[in-house]
């Protein structure tokens, strides 16, 4: 996946640490690109998610930089979080602090962003995908946050930021049952904001976040302070609570049960323990 006139960007790569080259980063004017590059499903680990906030913090340093475009390599933008350093399917039991406390971060980050969400986002992957302003999709994206069908409580704040994005009544049908929706769901529901053939979700996304640095940088980043007052706090002091509630969670049969149903593909059979 490359930007659009990638001949006239300026590319930088930076690592995590083990060595790979799992974030990139591509400058296009007053546009930046952050490339997420762990294909195919591009799962989030603590260690990742610091590097993307180390990035995020250094961009918003950079005068230069007036729009973020967040985009992924591979079949998903994000298909969920991996405590374990395995597949996010097998995670049993592990504390997620590590994980949360980076990802917190994110959402102190001063600069505007769009997110380019051209397959699944799962999880924790729609949690990212609340961290940009906006999110450009096409009909074959997934979003779901099936944490409940998983046997816990959601994470990331999305106790906060999906209700505030989408309203009570949508957030709660999404987070109790779990289920998929499409691009043009989510954008219906407003979830997403734009939608557009899957070959062109780069692209438009690259035109939102340069219509937006055509703006006046300091009023814009007045403008989305004044606007975002208070919700970096708030969203900590809900996840706060949400990892709480998780730690009492992970232990449970009915955990357990959520996770290995979701690997056999079948329906899970709670029973309340």
């Amino acid at each position: 996946m490359t930007p659009p006139n990638a001949s006239s960007t300026v590319s930088s790569t930076v690592s995590s640490t083990n060595g790979q080259d799992s974030l990139q980063v591509t400058r296009d004017g007053h546009v930046v690109q952050v490339l997420i590059r762990r294909p195919p499903h591009n799962h989030l680990d603590p260690a990742f998610v610091g590097l993307l906030a180390d990035t995020l913090e250094q961009l918003d340093g950079d005068d230069e930089c007036r729009a973020i475009v967040l985009a992924a390599e591979g079949k998903s933008f994000c298909a969920g979080a991996d405590f374990s350093g395995q597949q996010a399917s097998s995670s049993v039991s592990r504390d997620p602090s590590p994980f949360y406390k980076q990802a917190m971060r994110l959402f102190r980050t001063r600069k505007p962003i769009v997110a380019a969400v051209h397959g699944a986002a799962v999880g924790a992957g729609v949690g990212l995908s609340l961290v940009a302003d906006f999110r450009v999709t096409c009909p074959e994206a997934r979003f779901s946050v099936n944490f409940n069908r998983l046997g816990f409580h959601p994470g990331f704040g999305l106790s906060l930021t999906l209700p505030r994005l989408i309203g009570v009544q949508q957030a709660s049908l999404l987070l109790y049952t779990g289920r998929r929706i499409d691009g043009e769901t989510a954008v219906r529901i407003g979830l997403a904001d734009e939608l557009v053939p899957a070959d062109q979700v780069l692209a438009r996304a690259h035109a939102l976040a340069t219509e937006i640095a055509i703006s006046a940088p300091l009023a814009v980043e007045s403008t989305r302070a004044a606007l975002r007052e208070g919700l970096a706090d708030a969203i900590y002091a809900a996840n706060q609570k949400e990892l709480a509630i998780q730690l009492t969670q992970f232990p449970t049969e009915d955990f357990r049960e959520g996770v290995a149903a979701m690997a056999e593909r079948r329906p899970p059979n709670f029973r309340r323990r």
